[in-house]
């Protein structure tokens, strides 16, 4: 038995539109030129709305009379000329003309200038992310501080109410929708090619398309502060959001196009994983981190669509006076509930279980140890992403919704802790007996697991239907929310951050500011939901900016913590751009001994990933083991593949 290796296999590939021709900068598609497109693309959608569609045929001079069809237009058009400037479809017009296209390489060298333009480089997209993923969430952040500051007093406001509820739907929602590529986007196209023997993406172009739907979907939730927000929070309820200001046109168009981008990123992993696994990377060599984004990505191709139909027919509910939603005109508040939760409950965990993913890679490394039960964490992730899409009624128990479906889904969320327990066992067994190494990623990953268990057992409260009647709706239920995603997801991205920073930059963060930040984010987080939970038993409410007064001690206590937890972001900050611009201790080998594909390149790693594709030898989780083979054969001969690799694949 023989392993062909493909003739087209080390073949370079184009990596972006308009690669290798010759114009002066700023006629090159970048960020400048897609700013100017979407200004336009806005302009002209919103005319063509206003002074077409709509019968007045000029610009209204306030806003209170704009109706929504030239905004929805504008926005639209906008993000059009966005991805037109960009040079999105470049490729595509040249195709349709005849043209051939450009003779240029995937990871062609351009400096810093190349994050800043559409390119297909799967290791400059995921930096591109990793950057934009950084500023919504410290946008969002912010937005929180701004809550909290509210929240000091139940009397003396900072805002009014409306803004208060302007303020708290542009974080919740900047964090929920923004949030949920996190570690898909930055680590997930980063790493998968990497992992995996390959490369590149099975699709760069979406890769790409994918990412730079993000910008546009931020720009236009922000905008819709221009208009009054929505007063919705990040649900967006029926029939309050087709009653509510313009505002709510951006968070309809904002969330439909981080949804298109979710979609996208998942087909693409999910074919890049069955198809361009290298010779011998078995599904049981796969690390454990693709499998968690391997069942995400299903997750969001599956339940994404859902939510990008809803908002679309929300928008035309607001423009075109359908009535999906209107329950006076035939139909139904209740459908947007459940087409929204059908997606938000597999939401919570497109979040966490790549969270899963991250610290497993860590927690092997650092205890030196073979992964515990590598196929029972790899069937908790499906058992959880499967179960995800039969509890989605839970977030209606208080409702109104028929009564009878409710023992169904409360078996369900109950069910649904069995997977999970699966892949907390794994790592139990993999701690057990370990000579743990406490680096500042394990430190994180152990945080990981001991914010996800509170936030676990805190919901098992809210899916028993006569506890969840008590408690919904109050501060018990945002504490649960942020133990399970903030306290899981942030506390693993920082882990992977730590991490995996010395193989995508070829730096290492400053050690002792490392240390710092996380032992004040971990103090502090939980200093700051931890005392939630009382005061939502206690009869705080969610969603409200006065509470009676002998809530404020707590509250008070609540919002200096905030603060501080602001602060160690801060913290985290200065340490990047510091480590990145002036310290810069170069780090181009493998730090922490991993035994990871990724980690036997160099760091960071060269333009085409592998010079040939590597023959996997082994599972990158054998430490401790003398005996086991290298993990991979990164040069293996060019033609037919000698008999040692084909028993590889035997």
């Amino acid at each position: 038995m023989a392993i062909e290796i493909q003739p087209g296999a080390d073949r370079m590939q184009p990596a972006g539109p308009g690669a290798g021709i010759a114009r002066p900068w700023w006629r090159r598609p970048a960020v400048h030129t897609g700013i100017v497109g979407a200004i336009a693309g806005y302009f002209a959608g919103f005319w063509i709305g206003k002074g077409v569609i709509t019968p007045n045929a000029a610009f209204s001079t306030g806003l209170s009379d704009v109706n929504n069809v030239p905004i929805v237009l504008g926005y639209v058009f906008g993000t059009i000329g966005w991805l037109a400037g960009l040079g999105v479809f470049n490729d595509l017009g040249r195709s349709m003309l005849g043209k051939p296209l450009p003779d240029y390489q995937y990871g062609q060298p351009g400096g810093v200038a190349k994050y800043f333009r559409y390119t297909l480089d799967h290791k400059v997209v995921g930096i591109q992310y990793l950057f934009g993923m950084i500023t919504y969430f410290l946008t969002g952040g912010l937005f929180a501080m701004a809550i909290r500051t509210e929240l000091l007093s139940p009397t003396y406001h900072a805002l009014s109410p409306s803004a208060y509820l302007m303020v708290m739907g542009q974080h919740s929602t900047m964090m929920m929708m923004m949030m949920s590529s996190v570690i898909l986007g930055p680590l997930g196209q980063y790493f998968c090619p990497l992992m995996i023997g390959s490369k590149r993406m099975a699709f760069p172009r979406i890769e790409a398309l994918g990412f730079w739907l993000t910008p546009a979907a931020y720009v236009i939730l922000l905008s819709g502060v221009l208009w009054g927000g929505f007063p919705t929070g990040w649900t967006g309820y029926e029939p309050l959001g087709t009653q509510s200001t313009p505002g709510m046109d951006s968070y309809y168009m904002a969330f439909g196009l981080m949804g298109i981008s979710m979609i996208l990123a998942g087909f693409n992993i999910i074919v890049t994983i069955i198809t361009h696994r290298a010779p011998g990377m078995r599904w049981s060599r796969l690390p454990m981190f693709m499998w968690s984004m391997f069942t995400v990505s299903f997750l969001q191709v599956l339940a994404v669509p859902v939510l990008v139909g809803a908002c679309y027919m929300a928008l035309l509910d607001r423009t075109f006076q359908t009535a999906f939603f209107t329950n006076t005109l035939g139909g139904s508040s209740y459908l947007w509930e459940n087409l929204f939760w059908f997606f938000g409950h597999p939401e919570v965990y497109i979040l966490a279980l790549p969270g899963f993913g991250v610290v497993t890679e860590i927690i092997t490394t650092f205890c030196r140890k073979p992964l515990f039960g590598y196929k029972v964490s790899a069937a908790g992730m499906f058992g959880v992403g499967i179960l995800s899409f039969f509890v989605w009624q839970h977030h209606l128990f208080d409702s109104g919704i028929n009564p009878d479906m409710r023992p169904l889904y409360m078996l369900t969320t109950e069910l649904i802790s069995i997977p999970t327990g699966f892949i907390f066992l794994v790592a139990m067994g993999t701690f057990w007996k370990a000579k743990i190494r406490f680096s500042i990623p394990m430190l994180f990953a152990l945080a990981f697991y001991f914010n996800f268990l509170i936030g676990g057992v805190s919901g098992v409260f809210l899916s028993d239907v006569p506890a969840d009647v008590t408690e919904h709706g109050s501060f018990f239920v945002m504490a649960h929310f942020h133990y399970t995603i903030m306290g899981g997801l942030i506390f693993a991205f920082m882990a992977g951050l730590y991490y995996w920073l010395p193989k995508m930059m070829g730096i290492r963060l400053n050690e002792k500011l490392g240390y710092l930040h996380f032992w004040t984010m971990f103090i502090f987080f939980n200093s700051t939901f931890l005392p939630l939970f009382a005061g939502g038993l206690m009869g705080m409410p969610r969603r409200v900016f006065e509470y009676s007064r002998a809530l404020q001690p707590l509250n008070d206590w609540v919002s200096i913590s905030a603060f501080l937890l602001g602060g160690s972001m801060l913290i985290f900050l200065i340490n990047v751009i510091m480590s990145t611009l002036f310290w810069r201790e170069r780090e181009t080998g493998n730090p922490w001994q991993s035994r990871a594909l990724e980690w036997q390149l160099p760091s960071p790693p060269p333009p085409q990933n592998f010079e040939r594709i590597p023959v996997v030898l082994s599972s990158g989780y054998e430490y401790g083991d003398p005996e086991a083979p290298p993990v991979a054969d990164l040069n293996p001969p060019v033609g037919v593949v000698s008999e040692a690799y084909a028993r590889v694949e035997a």
